[in-house]
C-alpha cells in the first residue's frame, strides 16, 4: 500500500462575503481535491483542542497520529529537531521571531510578525549582534545561544547544565502572528521565567535600532526588523516511531522547520525540495515532483504547504483561493494519478487547524478531511469542502484518531 497526505496548511476557514458566502476551500477550483472527496469519505477533524494552542505545532502532531497533550512539550523543541540540535533533559528551547513592531494610536502594535519577510542573511547577522552583546552577558554563564534558522524563523537555546532554566510549565507566551495588527500590551510572556524574556526582547529592541541591517532596510524603504520576539518554548520531547505506531514508513515534504522537526522526531526521512520557500511564492509544481518521485522509496509521503496559512494571515483572501487551486492543480492532480498507477493506494488531503481571514489568526474547531483508496467506500458527497465536512457523520472529535482510521481501516 502506499499514501499520500497532503496538509493545504490553514486552508479551512469560514464563508466570506467576498466570496459570495462561500469559504475558500469552497470557491476555489478544486476538480482532484473534489475527485477524492468523490471516490472516499469526507469527514471532519478537530486537531487543535481547546485546552491547547490552535497552532501548527498542535494541528501538524495531532495530525499525523500523535496525541497532543502526551507529547506536546512545545513549538520550539520540535524545531529544533529539524536543525538537528539536541536537547538534554533540562535544556529548553525558544521560538525566536525577527518581527516589526511599531506605535499606533492603540499603542505598541505588532505591524508584522515577519518583519517584511526578513532575509536568511538579515535575521542571521542580527541575531550574532544579539548573540555577541547580550546573551554573552556573564551573568547568563554562556548559556543561551541564538541559532538562525530561515528568514524570521530562528531559535533561542538554553543549555540547563551551564544555568538552570527559569521556566516551568506555567510560563506562558504567546505567538506573534496572533497578534497581527493588535496592540501587544497583553501579550507579552508570563510566568516564571518570563522577566528574562522580557529583558531579551527589549536588549533586541536597544540593538537593532541602530544595526547596520536596518540601515539597509530603511534606505529601500522596507519595515524595520525592530526586535525578537520570544515564544513557543518547551523542553526536549519524546515520540515513538511512526513505522512502530502505524506500520507505513515515511517522508515529509515541507518548506517549514516545525515540520521538519516533526519529521524528524517521527523518524521520517525529509526531502528538501529547490524553490520551496514556505510563502504565496513556492514551487508547488517541484513539490508535487518530488512527491511522485518518492513514492517509489517510501510508503508514505506527506505534502505540507504554508502557503494559505500565510495568505490568512495577511488577510489576502484571493492569494488564499489561488495557492489553495495552484496546490490542487500542481500537488493533488499530478500526484494522486501516480498515486493510483502503483497498486493499492490510500490518500488523505486534510489542513491542520482553520486560519480565519477575519482574524488573520490560528482558530480552534474542525478541518475537512478527504481520504480515498484502496478498502475506503465511497460516501454520499461528491465535494471537497469545509460545510460537506461540517454535515458528514464520520467526525474525529479527537483529532489524532485520524491516522488511524486512514492507515489501519
Amino acid at each position: 500500500m502506499k499514501y499520500i497526505i497532503i496538509i493545504p496548511d490553514g486552508a479551512a476557514d469560514e464563508a466570506q462575503e467576498a466570496l459570495g458566502g462561500k469559504t475558500p476551500l469552497e470557491a476555489a477550483a478544486t476538480p482532484n481535491m473534489d475527485a477524492i472527496a468523490a471516490a472516499g469519505v469526507v469527514a471532519r477533524a478537530c486537531h487543535t483542542p481547546d485546552e491547547l494552542p490552535a497552532g501548527s505545532e498542535i494541528g501538524n502532531l495531532s495530525l499525523l497520529g500523535y496525541n497532543p497533550f502526551e507529547h506536546f512539550t512545545g513549538r520550539a523543541p520540535m524545531e529544533a529537531a529539524a536543525q538537528g540540535i539536541e536537547l538534554g533533559p533540562n535544556d529548553w528551547a525558544v521560538r525566536c521571531n525577527v518581527v516589526t513592531v511599531g506605535d499606533t494610536v492603540d499603542g505598541q502594535t505588532m505591524i508584522d510578525f515577519t518583519a517584511d519577510h526578513v532575509s536568511t542573511e538579515e535575521s542571521t547577522a542580527l541575531l550574532k549582534s544579539l548573540q555577541e552583546e547580550v546573551a554573552s552577558d556573564p551573568k547568563f554563564r554562556g548559556a543561551l545561544e541564538f541559532v538562525p534558522g530561515v528568514s524570521y524563523r530562528n531559535l533561542l537555546i538554553w543549555r540547563g547544565d551551564k544555568l538552570p532554566a527559569p521556566f516551568t510549565a506555567e510560563t506562558r507566551t504567546e505567538a506573534p502572528h496572533d497578534w497581527t495588527d493588535l496592540a501587544i500590551t497583553d501579550a507579552f510572556p508570563r510566568g516564571p521565567g518570563s522577566d528574562v524574556l522580557d529583558e531579551l526582547m527589549t536588549a533586541s529592541a536597544r540593538l537593532f535600532d541602530n544595526h547596520p541591517a536596518n540601515f539597509a532596510r530603511r534606505k529601500a524603504g522596507r519595515r524595520l526588523a525592530t526586535n525578537v520576539w520570544l515564544w513557543g518554548q518547551g523542553g526536549a520531547p519524546s515520540l515513538a516511531p511512526f513505522a512502530q505506531e502505524y506500520g507505513p514508513r515515511g517522508a515529509m515534504i515541507t518548506a517549514v522547520d516545525l515540520l521538519r522537526g516533526i519529521a524528524a522526531l517521527v523518524g521520517w526521512d525529509r526531502i528538501e525540495v529547490p524553490g520551496a520557500t514556505g510563502y504565496l511564492d513556492t514551487d508547488y509544481t517541484a513539490k508535487g515532483r518530488y512527491a511522485i518521485d518518492a513514492l517509489d522509496k517510501y510508503d508514505m509521503v506527506c505534502v505540507h504547504v504554508e502557503a494559505p496559512d500565510e495568505a490568512s494571515h495577511e488577510g489576502r483572501v484571493e492569494e488564499k483561493v489561488k495557492a489553495i487551486e495552484a496546490i490542487d492543480r500542481e500537488i493533488v492532480g499530478p500526484v494522486s494519478e501516480a498515486l493510483q498507477a502503483r497498486g493499492d493506494w490510500r490518500m488523505m488531503i486534510s489542513p491542520d487547524h482553520p486560519t480565519f481571514l477575519s482574524t488573520k489568526k490560528h482558530t480552534h474547531g474542525d478541518v475537512p478531511v478527504a481520504m480515498a483508496g484502496t478498502g475506503i467506500d465511497a460516501d454520499e458527497f461528491t465535494a471537497y469542502g469545509d460545510t460537506n465536512a461540517s454535515q458528514s457523520s464520520l467526525a474525529f472529535d479527537q483529532g489524532w484518531d485520524t491516522m488511524r482510521w486512514f492507515v489501519k481501516k
